[in-house]
């Protein structure tokens, strides 16, 4: 094909993120800007999957030149997986081929990022492919620093929706439990929590696999009874959504009837994640003779399609940038990222995790300052607790329990600390 006659594709996969949009406009002017054809494939790889190339709609600069400031997909997306067999594969290549499409980004999370290494491996060498990283989870393999694109806003939005739940539970002496999407990690969560000096945010890296539940229902019932033997009845704990995957099967009979996307991953927001923790613990507070108001609530939704805040503006034209630049130079085979103002790519080869063979993803380090940090402004239990005869009292004396029995019930949940 002619270097005129390039043309450059750009597909969303995965939930939405803000900045999508950003990544868009940006990748298409530069693009455009090189004599490069530029079109969008509509809802993900539903269609390409089915041999159809009639849901495309042009990109120009004039079309895409003010998109950055809005959230959602102008191209929309879906989590459509064409890596469930080499038929769907091959009827996606063949059919951007028809399009004449030399050129492919892809914008999406861990599961896209598989999908587009699949694809580039399937074209042996027809179409060129770049990833962009994104997710409001922020859990694909970047250095530490290094978000994905969508995540800053969405911490950004969810704790302001926390700062507003812990000034209603202050008004009203109620307890919410408020579970923040992250499928596989807790980097929302936290992020949230530590911005809205949440009471308590529970993650599931902190606990390791096959969490007892109950492990789980009295490190929040803890922190409940720490908070009242400060006199205080109201808190806010924010819940990381993948803490589900990581509980003991054994104690969640809910989640055997759970559906599960293209991807075969459990479709967390139907599993009601906050109302099984809420009915746990406040049976566990009964038993010890307290009685409390909690409510659940989720958010994840609310801030998937929320417009980006500067943050993101900013940080999605230099990944669209990249991406468009890297393959006009002849780049291929890499995800694009921004690394301390400069641009690297990161070769699809290096992505895949050897034990699953899938893309690795990034999780919260325990380990690090950062997080002893934030568990340090918590109201949890701490070893420090048990350490001090006279704050077991104190603690005991909000339950029906003696100091000794509240120490043999409880401080078990501290020792991961």
């Amino acid at each position: 094909m002619a270097e005129q006659q390039k043309r450059l594709a750009i597909v969303v996969g995965g939930g939405p993120a803000p900045g999508i949009n950003g990544v868009i406009s940006a990748a298409t002017i530069r693009a455009r800007l090189d004599g490069v054809d530029v079109i969008g494939i509509q809802q993900g790889f539903t269609w390409l999957m089915q041999g159809r190339t009639d849901h495309t709609v042009p990109l120009t600069i004039e079309s895409v030149s003010r998109i950055h400031f809005e959230g959602g997909s102008v191209i929309g997306t879906a989590r459509a997986n064409p890596t469930k067999s080499p038929e769907l594969l091959e009827n996606v290549v063949q059919s951007l081929l028809k399009l004449g499409v030399t050129q492919l980004i892809t914008i999406g999370g861990d599961d896209t990022a598989f999908s587009a290494m699949s694809i580039e491996k399937q074209a042996a060498g027809r179409i060129r492919v770049v990833h962009v990283p994104k997710t409001i989870d922020n859990d694909l393999d970047l250095p530490p620093h290094v978000p994905t694109f969508g995540y800053q806003t969405a911490r950004h939005v969810g704790a302001d929706i926390v700062k507003t739940l812990m000034v209603d539970a202050k008004t009203t002496g109620r307890w919410y439990f408020v579970v923040a999407m992250g499928r596989t990690a807790g980097h929302l969560a936290l992020g949230i929590g530590k911005s809205a000096a949440a009471t308590i945010t529970v993650i599931p890296e902190e606990f390791g696999p096959n969490i007892p539940l109950a492990t789980v229902v009295d490190t929040l019932a803890g922190a409940i009874i720490k908070r009242l033997a400060s006199g205080r009845e109201d808190g806010v704990a924010v819940i990381a959504e993948g803490l589900a995957l990581d509980l003991n099967p054994a104690d969640l009979e809910e989640l055997s009837d759970v559906e599960r996307d293209a991807h075969g991953h459990i479709r967390l927001a139907e599993l009601d994640l906050g109302g099984i923790l809420k009915r746990h613990v406040s049976a566990r507070l009964k038993e010890l003779g307290i009685r409390l108001t909690i409510a659940d609530k989720n958010i994840g939704y609310e801030l998937r399609c929320c417009a980006p805040i500067p943050f993101d503006q900013e940080y999605t034209r230099e990944l669209g940038y990249s991406a468009a630049t890297y393959l006009a130079e002849g780049g291929n085979a890499a995800m694009v990222s921004v690394q301390d103002g400069r641009f690297v790519p990161i070769p699809f080869a290096t992505m895949l995790d050897p034990q699953t063979g899938r893309t690795r993803v990034r999780r919260v380090d325990p380990s690090l300052r950062s997080f002893q940090i934030a568990r340090d402004y918590m109201v949890r239990l701490r070893k420090s607790d048990f350490a001090d005869p006279k704050q077991v009292e104190r603690l005991a004396s909000v339950t029906n329990l003696s100091p000794e029995e509240f120490r043999k019930q409880f401080e078990k949940v501290v020792a991961h600390e």
